[in-house]
């Protein structure tokens, strides 16, 4: 990969919602008797993806001025990853991107949501610096969806500020 003209090499895995069945969790508390969720769906393919990550990088769509009912599942279903093991995440470096449909459609409170997410979890939360990118990445699809997205250059510059930070700071001896 190429970021800020340096030359990266990382390893990724991608993991999206998308066509996934995830339940919501409802806080039963079955991950607290028996270290694991009730529900035996999606995020039994999530779960290890994160325990292997150095770095996590949570991206949503923005619904009603914040994170996507899925993104939120996902986020909650971790109660039965931290349940097991309170530290599970502790340390990860976390990124988030948000993809709104308006200029200022509440990507920043989705990108808030998901630091929020990351500091709950002991995880150490990364933007891409000030002027653009102080939190996270936030890209503005014109409600044309990955078309218009492809085009907020101001949008994809945060992300590659983001996206060259978090790589930055996995890859430091902390």
């Amino acid at each position: 990969m190429r970021y800020a003209g340096e030359i990266t090499e990382v390893e990724t895995e991608y993991f999206s919602v998308r066509g996934k069945d995830l339940n919501f969790c409802i806080h039963c508390d079955h991950c607290i008797k028996t270290g694991e969720c009730v529900h035996r769906d999606g995020m039994l393919e999530l779960y290890p993806l994160l325990l292997w990550a150095d770095a996590i990088i949570i991206g949503t769509p923005v619904y009603q001025g914040t994170v996507s009912g899925q993104a939120k599942v996902l986020m909650d279903r971790c109660r039965a990853l931290v349940a097991k093991d309170i530290h599970a995440l502790s340390g990860k470096i976390g990124a988030a991107v948000a993809v709104g449909g308006d200029r200022a459609g509440g990507q920043e409170i989705a990108i808030r949501t998901i630091i929020d997410f990351y500091l709950i979890n002991e995880m150490i939360p990364v933007g891409g610096g000030a002027f653009g990118a102080n939190l996270g990445a936030s890209i503005w699809s014109q409600d044309k969806k990955a078309e218009g997205a492809a085009s907020d250059s101001e949008g994809l510059k945060s992300l590659y500020k983001t996206v060259t930070r978090l790589i930055k700071v996995a890859s430091e001896d902390v």
